[in-house]
């Protein structure tokens, strides 16, 4: 690409640099607070009304102060001018002022690499491959604007043509350094203490509403991809939180301790299900897996996970970024004897609240029966009652138990699943709640199973001497359709649902299938390309040992030779000089090595004069060949006097 021009911008270019500036704010304005993206839109609507009306710039003072203010907004609003969101919003201040100043090519070079860089942070919130396809619209229109500045009469589909050539082109080197350039654990930048403050997920405690809420929400909490068997669907419980405290109306987390091994034995028998999960962030530390998992995860990058006492699996941190881990699951397992602690706890009751609820489980408890004769009776009791599973349930006070189980008899699965711990520990056996999700939609165009926040839901664990914990899903007793069925079978007609919940339609569903599994590849082979997958894929194609030095020559090998086809390619494109032209121009040069360098707007007529006067003693020499330049591009040529021109040019000695 030739020099940028110094001449006035022209009305095209101005369009053009209004374009990019707008392709690259856009997906920045969900980003930024309200006040930025309007001050930053505004800019924007008052460049375009400039170059719509012809009118001038504003002077230098103006933007020296809109300038000021912007940065003192975004100093007010983060607290500082560095770290990513206020950097991001500081750059997106400039690029909108900064169409408010360009008046020369030199300026719009400024607004085209701020756009390309302002493209990069988009990956910072969100790196889908939605944002990836928005990213190259972006890019394309920046590189077009580029062109622009270079050639400034060229059309509209030229440039655009011209630049995702160049896209093309860079293809290539792109893929390259993706597959060779050495990968290090977690992102290049820093992240600010607020970056994932809207994930959603499980919490580690839960009051009336708290799942509600969340199954309001259709985000995907992971996928799963089986390697053999897969179980049936109601038999998948991905395990989360264990909340064993009950304070007031809110369950917490109870006494556990972290290993890095298992606090339980597989059995030997039954069936194993292989399978591996993809998580997305939740900023929680744990991980969910089918009941129970045979080994902890070895595979999962930087994150560190441990094993809990009540059959958790946790990383040393919250889990910030996507990661994927491969389990092996078995449905029994050998329990170790439980900690007398975890026990009492299991039993701990408020002595005031849920009176009728304590009532009926300590009648139970003075009959006499053994724990698994009150666990039967709890069941049928749950049965017989015929409570309704809703997203909608009433407000409750601090009896929740006794007004679930009593009075409304409606209520979501956190209210079947803590109703029913609290009578079982009336009655004298040890409970707890587990949250986490049950069973997920299987799509049929990768095999994939995708387990969404719809798909939340809340059990109970009982502890019986001889047999360990038990899991009892209330919700499974009293509406079977939400674990046999979805969600959407489950709940009242007429209710509302989440979006995807509740639609029924073919094509939508079949839409939504194909959508998950190119994201799901786009997780797996592009953002899921980590340091171990890198090895593994360089050992396969026959890099003994891929390390950084490796990897570092064999990149810089392959670059070399994509240039080399690339310049090659080039030189083949470009148009040949005629063999006249060729030796007229050869003449030019060495004239201009003695500073007589030739004009473009200068004939051979006018060249040779002007050489004549300041060398005198090739006048005739030069004037000869000029002339012989002259007859030879206007007249037809012959081999002959081609080879006197190139022998006169040899022979010349300015």
């Amino acid at each position: 690409m030739s020099k940028v021009p110094t001449h006035p911008l022209t009305p095209a270019q101005t369009w053009w640099l209004l374009a990019t500036g707008l392709a690259a704010y856009a997906p920045l304005v969900p980003q930024v607070p309200l006040w930025l993206a309007a001050v930053a839109g505004a800019a924007f609507i008052w460049r375009a009304a400039l170059a719509w009306w012809r009118q001038p710039l504003p002077t230098r003072w103006v933007l020296i102060f809109v300038s000021l203010a912007g940065t003192a907004g975004v100093l007010m609003e983060y607290r500082t001018l560095f770290g990513q969101r206020a950097g991001v919003a500081l750059l997106l201040i400039f690029l909108a002022l900064k169409q408010l100043e360009a008046r020369a090519p030199r300026d719009g070079l400024a607004v085209v690499l701020l756009a390309y860089f302002l493209t990069l942070t988009q990956f910072f919130e969100n790196q889908s491959i939605l944002v990836a396809f928005t990213m190259i619209g972006t890019l394309l229109i920046a590189t077009a604007a580029l062109a622009s500045l270079t050639d400034a009469q060229a059309r509209a589909t030229s440039l655009l043509r011209l630049a995702g050539l160049l896209l093309v082109q860079a293809m290539p080197f792109m893929l390259v350094l993706f597959v060779l350039f050495p990968r290090i654990s977690g992102p290049l930048w820093g992240l600010p203490s607020d970056a994932h403050s809207g994930l959603t997920g499980l919490s580690d405690n839960m009051s009336p509403g708290a799942i509600n809420n969340l199954i309001q929400s259709d985000a995907i909490a992971f996928r799963a991809k089986f390697d053999g068997p897969v179980p049936p669907k109601q038999e998948l419980y991905w395990r989360g939180p264990v909340l064993a405290r009950l304070e007031g109306r809110n369950w917490q987390a109870g006494i556990q301790s972290m290993d890095q091994r298992l606090f339980y034995q597989p059995r030997s028998e039954g069936t194993v299900y292989a399978y591996a999960v993809t998580l997305e962030p939740h900023n929680k530390p744990w991980l969910f897996a089918l009941e129970f998992p045979t080994a902890l995860p070895a595979d999962t990058g930087n994150v560190n996970v441990m094993g809990t006492s009540d059959f958790q699996l946790r990383a040393k941190k919250p889990v910030r970024e996507r990661i994927r881990y491969e389990l092996h699951s078995q449905p029994t397992v050998r329990y170790p004897p439980e900690n007398r602690l975890v026990l009492a706890e299991a039993l701990a009751l408020p002595a005031t609240d849920n009176p009728r609820t304590l009532a009926l489980g300590a009648s139970w408890l003075a009959a006499g029966d053994s724990d698994r004769q009150r666990l039967q009776r709890a069941i049928e009791f749950m049965r017989a009652q015929r409570f309704i599973y809703t997203l909608q349930p009433p407000l409750m006070s601090l009896h929740v138990a006794d007004e679930f189980l009593f009075d409304y008899k409606r209520g979501f699965c956190e209210h079947f699943a803590a109703s029913f711990v609290v009578l079982m520990r009336a009655a004298g056996v040890p409970a707890r709640v587990v949250t986490g999700y049950q069973g997920g939609e299987r799509n049929p165009v990768d095999d994939t199973w995708v387990i969404r926040q719809t798909d939340a839901h809340a059990w109970a664990e009982v502890w019986l001497d001889g047999q360990g914990w038990l899991r009892v899903d209330p919700t499974a007793v009293s509406a079977p359709a939400r674990i046999e069925q979805n969600l959407a079978a489950a709940v009242p007609a007429g209710e509302p649902l989440p979006w995807l919940a509740g639609s029924g339609l073919d094509w939508l569903r079949e839409a939504r299938f194909r959508w998950w599994a190119v994201s799901n590849a786009w997780n797996q082979w592009v953002l899921g390309y980590n340091p171990e997958r890198q090895r593994d894929f360089l050992k396969r194609l026959g890099m003994a040992a891929p390390d950084w030095r490796s990897m570092t020559a064999t990149l810089a090998l392959l670059s070399g030779i994509m240039l080399l086809v690339l310049a090659g390619w080039m030189l083949y494109r470009r148009p040949r000089l005629d063999p006249v032209e060729r030796q007229w121009r050869k003449l030019s040069r060495r004239l201009a090595r003695r500073g007589l360098a030739r004009h473009s707007w200068e004939g051979p007529q006018e060249y040779a004069r002007r050489v004549a006067a300041a060398l005198p003693e090739t006048a005739a020499d030069m004037q000869a060949i000029a002339a012989l330049y002259a007859s030879l591009r206007y007249d037809a040529p012959s081999p002959l006097t081609i080879d006197d021109l190139r022998r006169r040019v040899a022979a010349f000695k300015p």
